[in-house]
């Protein structure tokens, strides 16, 4: 074959007919695996290529894997494709669907922000509240749920069935479809159309599933059917890098596979040809504290490596300025930017890492396309704030606040004072109509903005978050959307942290501005050889010499909402794709103190050996 495969990738190559499970933990050299097995079913076992279909989750990824598999003299004829792009191709045989008919982007937001206004359905942010919405539809036809009994998070259960049938009801009139249709659609047409289920079942005689820890309900059912009945169905993935619950998919699919296919024959990708013998230790300790999984028992193939560095911080803004000091020392040793990463748990991390990076000259590109956090409706409300204390005739401003904690004004009352020559703020005290309990608030407000006045951003939003009531205002709009909470004070943690060391309101805004500026730019590709600033999510299959986990604290990793049960070893599972991305050197850092609130390291870090008090002590920069 060319290459020394060990025994155990020489069972999954070489693997006959039937059923077979491939549990391939990190570095193990899996789409190597694959390629081999292509090339050996359709060169020694003379398998027409036609009849094999490759199935993966990314475009990418189904791209390498034909390349790889052409570049070694394989045939051409095996059908290569993601998820979505077989499922459409076997809707078009039957109903003739064309990729005009797929719904874009644009025309899906614009449908749904029609039916916001038709449901007066009203949203802090409506472009997060419609990208919430279509998570949670995405998710109940992945789960291939029912509307009537599904229930979804962030958005309330009625909005969501009004929006979900709206829009259905839109798709059936342009005679369109959206990617999640594509699932339960072909699930739908395979279940009811035994001539196509056979055409199909004919055709693809042998299934190859790349990535199988990541497939939803509706992608499982789907490869269930076509694979039978000879079930030639090869799936290979790593239960414990299932890290996309959000989405549907779980570990369940895979450690259920044998009870599904008794004759199933399974075999461990064992070795890790990736990262060094002290990282792998460190990982498969972690790991093992997971009960529902397959244990592996990964081993490297040699070299120990170098000791796991190990550094706690006072604050964030230290902890990123240590982070990017060792850095900037690995790169004057040598190391390539490229070959560096600092792999967080959620996107509003990678600011105060930017940040720092940018100060020192250093290039980064942020891996993750999310939301600008910078231009987030949070950061627009806290310097609505601003702008009022400077200007109370900003009537914007007001405008924008006046609810954001509830002052009990009435549209009615509103109107009224609309109608006055003056200000907004003004005239509301000099309504006619305006009762003594709706004059409190304003008051109130009033005084909140003098105190807001006298104080430089930084503490004029904790001001406003803390006394005049933001937070609590957070706290309400989530408890109402069943939105997340801990996401909204993070957001609002991280525009809190950027104001530090501004003087005003135009000040901090501008530095809003930049930060926004900033990100944009980093998100295209930049010229050049950069750091990976990434989420864990998005870190996922990529790997780089040097890793820095940092913010490894409760409520951080494992995140404030998943501290139990199956939610917390997705989060432990998250932490072992983030330490197995990590070739040579490895870098684990804790923060005391995040935007001012008292930390706990993460029970991670005792799992793995090292007891809190290790991260209580006053930090050595020498580490």
């Amino acid at each position: 074959m060319g290459i020394a495969f060990n025994e155990n990738q020489k069972k999954a190559i070489s693997h006959g007919e039937g059923p077979m499970l491939v549990l391939a933990g990190p570095g193990s050299g899996k789409t190597t695996v694959i390629v081999h097995r292509l090339l050996h079913m359709t060169g020694e076992r003379k398998i027409r290529p036609q009849n094999i279909l490759v199935i993966t989750f990314s475009k990418a990824a189904a791209e390498e894997m034909k390349r790889r598999y052409m570049a070694q003299k394989g045939q051409p004829g095996v059908l290569f494709g993601t998820f979505h792009s077989v499922f459409f191709r076997i809707l078009r045989r039957t109903y003739g669907y064309s990729v005009e008919q797929v719904l874009q982007e644009e025309e899906k937001k614009a449908c749904l922000r029609q039916l916001l206004r038709d449901g007066h359905i009203s949203a802090a942010d409506e472009e997060e509240y419609i990208e919430q919405f279509l998570n949670q539809l995405s998710l109940m036809k992945n789960e291939l749920e029912d509307l009537d009994t599904f229930s979804p998070e962030g958005v309330e259960a009625e909005e969501f069935r009004f929006l979900a049938k709206g829009y259905a009801s839109y798709k059936r009139r342009v005679e369109k479809l959206d990617f999640d249709d594509m699932l339960t659609e072909c699930y739908d047409l395979l279940r009811k159309d035994a001539a196509s289920l056979r055409y199909w079942q004919e055709r693809f005689v042998y299934i190859l599933a790349d990535e199988f820890q990541d497939v939803n309900q509706a992608q499982y059912q789907v490869l269930k059917l076509l694979a039978a009945p000879q079930n030639n169905l090869f799936v290979v993935g790593d239960d414990d890098q299932s890290i996309y619950g959000f989405r549907g998919a779980r570990p369940a699919f895979m450690l259920e596979f044998p009870k599904c296919y008794p004759q199933a024959a399974q075999v461990t990708l064992d070795t890790n040809y990736r990262s060094t013998g002290r990282i792998i230790r460190l990982a498969e300790q972690v790991i093992a504290a997971n009960a529902y999984r397959y244990a592996k028992g990964m081993r490297g193939v040699g070299e120990e490596g170098e000791k796991i560095s190990v550094f706690s911080a006072k604050d964030t803004a230290q902890e990123a300025e240590l982070t990017a000091e060792k850095i900037q020392k690995l790169l004057e040793e040598g190391l390539e930017p490229e070959e560096i990463a600092v792999i967080y748990r959620t996107n509003v991390q990678g600011g105060a890492f930017a940040r720092a990076l940018y100060r020192k000259g250093i290039p980064y590109r942020l891996r993750d396309g999310g939301s600008n956090i910078y231009t987030h409706w949070i950061a627009g409300d806290l310097l609505a704030y601003l702008h009022l204390a400077e200007n109370e005739d900003s009537d914007s401003a007001l405008l924008r606040i006046l609810h954001k904690p509830k002052r009990y004004i009435s549209k009615e009352l509103l109107e009224e004072a609309q109608r006055m020559p003056y200000g907004l703020l003004r005239s509301l005290f000099v309504c006619p109509s305006l009762k003594k309990w709706q004059e409190e608030p304003l008051c109130r407000l009033r005084e909140d903005l003098a105190q807001i006045r006298k104080r430089a951003p930084y503490e004029a939003l904790r001001y406003i978050r803390n006394v005049t009531g933001y937070d609590e205002y957070l706290q309400e709009y989530a408890s109402y959307r069943k939105a997340n909470l801990p996401h909204f004070l993070e957001i609002a943690d991280e525009i809190t942290e950027t104001a530090k060391d501004t003087d005003s309101a135009s000040s901090f805004e501008k530095r809003l501005e930049e930060m926004s500026r900033q990100m944009q730019e980093q998100q295209k590709t930049p010229r050049g050889p950069a750091v990976s600033l990434t989420t864990i999510h998005s870190a996922k299959g990529l790997e780089f010499t040097a890793v820095f986990l940092p913010s490894l604290a409760e409520g951080i990793l494992p995140y404030e909402k998943s501290r139990e049960g199956a939610a917390l070893e997705e989060e432990r599972r998250l932490f072992y794709v983030g330490l197995t991305r990590a070739r040579r050197r490895l870098f684990l850092s804790f923060c005391e103190k995040r935007y001012e609130r008292q930390m706990k390291p993460s029970r991670f870090l005792e799992e793995m050996g090292l007891p809190a008090h290790i991260f209580l002590k006053e930090n050595d920069k020498k580490s």
